[in-house]
Parts: C-alpha cells; sequence; structure tokens
C-alpha cells in the first residue's frame, strides 16, 4: 500500500515539475508573441521571433512527452487519472486526476495548436491572447496537481503512523503473553516445590511414629 501511494506521489511530482516547465515556455512565447505583433518591427527580426516561439512550441510537446513516472503521464493528451491504494484490502482508493496540456488536444488546458506559429504582426497579437488563456489554465493545473500530491503526502504519514501503532500494540499483547505465561511457570513451580517439601515432611512423620512403638 505504501508502495503504491509512494508511485502515485512520485508520479504527480514529475508531472507538477513539467507543468511549472511549461508555464515557463508558455510565458517566453507570450513575450516573443508579444514582441511580434509591434508593427514597427522589420519583417526579418519577425521571423526570428517566430523561429523561437516554435522552438519553444516543440519543447513544450517534449517536456509533456517526458513527463512520466512509472509509465504514468498524468499530462499528455488523452492522460487518465492516477489511482493509489489508501488501504490494506484495495477498496479505498485515493484519485489525482488527469491534467491534459498536449498542444491541441480536446480538453488541453493549452488554447493554441501543435503548429501555432505567427508571420503578421496581427497573428502574433492574437496569439497573445490565446497564450495569456493558456498560462492562466497551466497554472491552475498544477494547483491542482500540488493538491493532489499533498493529500497523498497526507495519507502516507497516516498510513506510517498507523503501522507503527500496530507494530507497538502486537508487540505490547505479546509482552503481557510472556508476562502471563512466565507468572503461571513460577506458580507452577512454587507448588512443585510445595509438594516436594510435604512428601518431605509426610516422610519424616512416619520416621518418627515408628520410633515411638520401639
Amino acid at each position: 500500500m505504501k508502495d503504491s501511494i509512494q508511485r502515485g506521489q512520485s508520479t504527480v511530482d514529475v508531472a507538477i515539475s513539467a507543468g511549472e516547465t511549461v508555464s515557463d515556455l508558455l510565458n517566453q512565447m507570450k513575450a516573443k508573441a508579444l514582441a511580434a505583433a509591434d508593427v514597427s518591427l522589420n519583417a526579418e527580426a519577425r521571423a526570428a521571433m517566430a523561429g523561437d516561439f516554435v522552438s519553444l512550441r516543440n519543447q513544450i510537446a517534449k517536456t509533456i512527452a517526458s513527463a512520466s513516472f512509472n509509465g504514468a503521464n498524468l499530462l499528455k493528451t488523452a492522460a487518465s487519472a492516477l489511482y493509489s491504494l489508501a488501504d490494506a484490502s484495495g477498496a479505498s482508493r485515493l484519485t489525482v486526476g488527469a491534467q491534459v496540456m498536449g498542444l491541441g488536444a480536446a480538453g488541453s488546458a493549452i488554447t493554441i495548436g501543435a503548429t501555432a506559429s505567427f508571420g503578421t504582426a496581427g497573428a502574433a497579437s492574437a496569439l497573445v491572447s490565446a497564450l495569456s488563456t493558456s498560462i492562466t489554465n497551466v497554472n491552475a493545473a498544477v494547483a491542482r496537481l500540488g493538491t493532489g500530491s499533498k493529500a497523498l503526502e497526507t495519507h502516507l504519514g497516516f498510513i506510517g503512523k498507523l503501522q507503527d501503532t500496530m507494530t507497538a500494540g502486537v508487540g505490547n499483547l505479546v509482552d503481557a503473553d510472556i508476562a502471563k505465561e512466565s507468572a503461571k511457570l513460577q506458580a507452577l513451580q512454587v507448588k512443585q516445590q510445595l509438594a516436594i517439601k510435604a512428601m518431605s515432611i509426610a516422610s519424616q512423620m512416619s520416621s518418627y511414629l515408628l520410633q515411638l512403638f520401639r
């Protein structure tokens, strides 16, 4: 159970790190698009910014694809929620929802497509708004992942304390049983000693009676 929670926590933490990286990349892309929206900028400078923009966009795709731990990825397109065992029976589970950030994916926190770019000041200006929305969405998604990670951490601490308590309880029971058996053994030894003493006294009494009749 602890292993399941720890794996889940590692998976979520990887997703959080990737989400923070994506947020930073989106901010850089927004800065490029905003600069390229300047109508006084010449075509060559805008083209250079577009090249940087595309490089950053591609880096987002690589970051999301790499955000996996133990085969689980909470950010990729069509990602599934993460489930961790919450008790020994397996009936209870802790769930951390997927936060899809795939470029152009349905329901993605990122509202720009996988081929987003610009060639004109107008196109660059249009991307600024979409990037602002994407940054807000991604930051909210990272916050939700943080909440999920904290829940896993809290439950892991509880499980650890529960196991320690159960171990101490079993130890106390064992100690109590040993003490009880020890007391029984001592009582039996005392009874045996008394029986031997009684037999010895009885034997001596018979000898004394025989001497009286001599």
